[in-house]
């Protein structure tokens, strides 16, 4: 009888192990079932900083929190397992950041639109994004974009990030006469912000697993120990949906003075793809080393595209592949099953919303301090010995977070880019699409 169980229980085993076998190819990308689940934890722990990061920025521009933080979990969700299961490849995705905050600080707080017509610009945005992915416009516009520009959209986005953090921790405070000032570090909030930062940063650099959730829960029980914070469990039902769950407002974004914006979460969500899918292929062993193609890449596309118009249907901004996919393909993932497990983690994670709403706005602006340092890095491949090249890249990156808008960013650094090449004689450089989108930013700037 026991004999009998145990070549039943043996013959399930093999039966699983075929099964994903056959689903992930696992022997072919040279990994195992247990390298895939480590993997997949891995990237879970390096970006779930998202579930609680998200809903606090989300929530500036009226949206219900709780709602935020499911929708949050169940984009992460979908957008991960269609990767793995369609794609085949160890990554995962969730809500950009910078995309959130230019939702809730720029198109919702300065342009005064509503967080539902917000959310429909997203949904056209994901939209394009889908109908890209399916021809060869896509690889059109990032190819004749300037790499000098994509590689300061990411660094504008991070200095973005940067300001709203040390802005939401007091580090740095508005001023009559100098526009902008030190805060008050002896009051708690700037000074635990700053402390998380540097946690973050030295445990990063030491290859802790997990340093920026370490980060951010060590200062919450700093908090909690000096009753800044109230303690109100860890595990509860997952709240209500409704308020976000497709409250997206299309018509409304169907507005021409939308275009900018529809076209900044366009253009940062396909370029961050695009540079993150490329970065993690390379580690992953993903290039094909007969033809140099990158396999699947394709697939991988369209899953990201798909997955942000799944995230607005939902109440979330742009869903985009994450760079911290790399710190699970490092630990061992390889194939889908890697995203399989860090989706089902970002489902398990809708029943820790308590948390989620224990987490203090100082410990998140630490995270985003951190997120945006990261980001930065990106402008080292920008020319600096091209004058042409690295004025308007400077121009992309810095006016992002000067004038508080994303869209401004890119509008200004793409127009001197162009006026830049045309007055010196260096037209070769200025692709078709670069005078197309020129005049359209153009166009906005003088007239809307």
């Amino acid at each position: 009888m026991n004999n009998s169980k145990t070549e039943t229980l043996g013959r399930s085993e093999a039966g699983s192990a075929s099964l994903l076998e056959r689903l992930f190819k696992l022997r072919a990308h040279g990994t195992s079932v247990k390298n895939e689940i480590v993997g997949g934890i891995t990237t879970f722990a390096t970006m779930a900083y998202i579930i609680f990061v998200n809903p606090q920025i989300m929530s500036a521009s009226g949206m219900d929190a709780e709602a935020v933080f499911v929708a949050t979990c169940i984009g992460a969700a979908i957008g991960t397992l269609l990767m793995g299961l369609f794609a085949n490849w160890p990554v995962g995705l969730a809500p950009g950041m910078g995309l959130n905050a230019f939702f809730s600080f720029t198109v919702v707080g300065e342009m005064g639109y509503s967080w539902q017509v917000a959310l429909g610009a997203v949904f056209i945005s994901g939209i394009l994004f889908v109908a890209m992915s399916f021809y060869k416009v896509r690889e059109w516009i990032i190819e004749s974009i300037p790499e000098s520009l994509r590689f300061s959209m990411t660094a504008g986005v991070g200095l973005f990030l940067g300001l709203i953090g040390l802005k939401t921790a007091g580090i740095v405070v508005d001023s009559p006469a100098t526009l902008v000032s030190l805060g008050d570090f002896t009051q708690p909030h700037a000074l635990l912000a700053a402390i998380c930062f540097l946690i973050i940063a030295v445990l990063s650099e030491r290859k802790v697993f997990g340093a920026v959730l370490i980060g951010m829960f060590s200062v919450t029980l700093i908090g909690i120990l000096l009753g800044l914070v109230q303690y109100n469990g860890v595990i509860s039902t997952p709240p209500s949906l409704a308020p976000t769950l497709f409250a997206m407002d299309i018509a409304g974004a169907l507005n021409i003075s939308m275009i900018s914006v529809i076209l900044a979460f366009l253009f940062v969500n396909m370029f961050d793809t695009a540079g993150t899918l490329m970065g993690v292929a390379e580690r992953a062993n993903l290039r094909n080393k007969e033809t140099g193609k990158i396999e699947g890449l394709s697939k991988a596309l369209k899953a990201d595209s798909i997955a942000s118009v799944a995230g607005a249907c939902v109440g979330c901004p742009p869903v985009t592949s994450y760079v911290e996919s790399a710190a699970g393909v490092a630990a061992g993932g390889r194939t889908g099953l890697s995203a399989i497990v860090i989706g089902l983690l970002f489902v398990a994670a809708i029943f820790f919303s308590p948390l989620a709403g224990m987490i203090p706005a100082y410990a998140t602006a630490g995270a985003l301090i951190y997120v945006a340092f990261v980001m930065m890095s990106s402008m080292q491949h920008v020319k600096w010995n091209d004058f042409t090249d690295a004025a308007p890249a400077a121009i992309t990156a810095l006016m992002m977070p000067l004038t508080f808008s994303i869209a401004n960013g890119i509008a200004l650094g793409f127009i001197t880019y162009t006026v830049l090449k045309v007055a010196t004689g260096k037209t070769k450089d200025v692709s078709i699409s670069m005078y197309i989108l020129t005049a359209i930013f153009v166009a906005k700037l003088v007239f809307l």
